[in-house]
């Protein structure tokens, strides 16, 4: 749908405009969004507790804090029944200092969830009352069910259009849950999770044996799920972190990390074969976590094993995340979390918000036979072709790249960070061999490389025209057939057409292998039919 309101200089859009489009009026002005806009949320499992508070665009919310204790309060659980006694004594004090963080902050009221370790202790109940009486806090404990639900819907909160298995693994649980056209349906829980699993009798055999038999029953439930797999959980991002380091992977970032069931299998294998704390100072895995990575990752190799998966990701969204996910209105669920983002980022920190629309449309001729998933980063990087400009000019190309590829941006693949990384760092300099991030060029293809350099040096021609709200608009015309690039420049653009500006745009014709063709037209003279 097309989208006519015009931003103003300060990035705010006609009230009149409707709600919808990639560049629709931004939800972060709505008063729903802004409720959301700072929330505190935290999340008493069976391993640790973890404090994070979101900030920013309500569907795609940076992490404004995050602080996790490793409290183990599941430690024992399956022989004495009941919570840990030092882990007791850790997860009260963490949530004594949590409580005071928030005051601190300002924080609405902290939403507190507990999962399996609380649920299943006897003495979870005297628990609960404790933390009451102590923090003022009150403690929501969740069956099984709910826990796969929030966690499914925090996958949905990165992946609004995801659909496939979900599995999110505890310190005392594991949950599964399917998704599938923006909803949770059939979930169910279990009890294999590493403290459980490594207090069985038996040993390995023992543990071979429930492993086994649980993930059949849980087959039997789930039905076949031979979609993409979400894995949600601290000891299966430990894994990941390990695959990573096995593999010699480029691009150190856990959330969307895609992995094969060969290369599970082969990552299985080294974590038997390697030295626990070589691999745990190698790999930046806590001793606390690395301790039940032997156990998530027999786990692990039975469930792609009786599930069998075309392909495995990493979500880095869980249960906190959907308790976030759980109190937006549909339509801001149905939002794309990147262009969210991307428009709180301009509106934040761009020098002109709202010059990201005027920038798109100018040089959207140039990308007209793209696919429409490669348009949307092209969208997203207009949003943010100007949000570093305060980075010293030495380094604005490679900040712009690192924020891009290391950033916590929703709904992108890695290849995809790569192309959006690239053509920022094209935005501000011609050249890109020579830096810190050659290795990460590996990650996509020719054909997308050549392509971000172009968006790169159309974007860094564009922003030189386009430096007044209400200028008429010069426009592009490509002829890709006879490798023609045209620039229509109204009267009022011819003065903003100097030196600099000639050259960047030649620079750009010679990424396409164009020839070059300007041509002064009198104001609002419509651009000819392409040929």
């Amino acid at each position: 749908m097309t989208d006519t309101a015009q931003p103003t200089i300060d990035g705010q859009h006609d009230v009149s405009h409707p709600d919808m489009g990639l560049f629709g009026r931004p939800l972060f002005e709505d008063p729903g969004a802004r409720a959301l806009s700072r929330v505190g949320v935290v999340d008493v499992g069976s391993n640790s507790v973890r404090f994070v508070v979101f900030d920013g665009a309500a569907r795609s919310p940076a992490y404004f804090y995050n602080e996790k204790i490793m409290c183990a309060l599941g430690a024992g659980l399956s022989e004495t029944g009941t919570l840990s006694p030092e882990g007791r004594v850790r997860a009260l004090s963490a949530l004594r200092r949590f409580q005071h963080l928030a005051e601190g902050m300002n924080l609405p009221a902290l939403s507190v969830v507990a999962t399996a370790a609380v649920r299943d202790a006897t003495d979870g109940p005297d628990f609960c009352a404790e933390v009451r009486r102590e923090t003022g806090l009150r403690i929501w404990v969740i069956d099984g069910e709910e826990e796969a639900r929030l966690s499914a819907q925090g996958v949905l909160l990165g992946w609004p259009g995801a659909y496939g298995l979900v599995c999110d693994i505890g310190g005392s649980s594991m949950e599964l849950a399917e998704i599938s056209g923006g909803r949770v349906g059939r979930r169910v829980s279990s009890s294999l999770g590493p403290l459980k699993l490594r207090d069985i009798k038996g040993g390995k055999k023992g543990r071979k044996a429930q492993i086994k038999e649980t993930m059949q029953q849980l087959q039997e439930v789930m039905g076949p799920q031979r979609d993409r797999l979400f894995l949600v959980g601290g000891s299966w991002r430990a894994i990941a972190r390990i695959d990573m380091y096995r593999r010699g992977y480029p691009l150190h970032v856990l959330h969307e990390y895609r992995m094969t069931a060969r290369s599970v299998g082969a990552t299985v294998k080294f974590i038997k074969s390697a030295d626990p704390d070589v691999l745990r100072g190698s790999c930046g895995i806590s001793s606390a976590r690395m301790s039940l990575v032997p156990y998530a990752a027999e786990v692990l190799s039975q469930l792609v094993k009786n599930f069998k998966p075309k392909d495995i990701a990493i979500s880095s969204y869980g249960i906190r995340e959907g308790m976030l996910y759980e109190q937006m209105p549909q339509r801001l669920r149905d939002r794309d979390p990147l262009i969210e983002a991307c428009r709180f980022a301009e509106a934040k920190d761009a020098r002109m918000p709202g010059f990201g629309r005027s920038l798109y449309a100018f040089i959207n001729p140039i990308f007209k036979s793209v696919p429409d998933a490669r348009k949307r980063l092209i969208k997203a990087a207009c949003l943010l072709h100007d949000v570093s400009w305060r980075a010293h000019p030495d380094y604005r190309a490679e900040t712009c790249f690192d924020n891009a590829t290391r950033a916590n941006l929703g709904g992108l693949k890695h290849s995809e960070r790569v192309f959006l990384g690239l053509a920022l760092l094209h935005r501000y300099s011609n050249k890109r061999n020579g830096t810190r991030f050659d290795d990460l060029y590996g990650l996509i293809d020719e054909r997308m490389e050549s392509e971000a350099e172009v968006l790169g040096k159309a974007m860094r021609f564009g922003a030189m025209l386009w430096m007044t709200q209400d200028a008429e608009r010069g426009v592009f015309r490509w002829y890709p057939k006879k490798k023609l690039l045209e620039l229509r420049l109204t009267p009022a653009m011819v003065p903003l057409f100097g030196e600099v500006a000639e050259a960047r745009l030649m620079s750009l014709a010679a990424s396409l292998g164009a020839e070059v063709k300007v041509r002064k037209v009198k104001a609002n003279t419509p651009p000819p039919d392409p040929a």
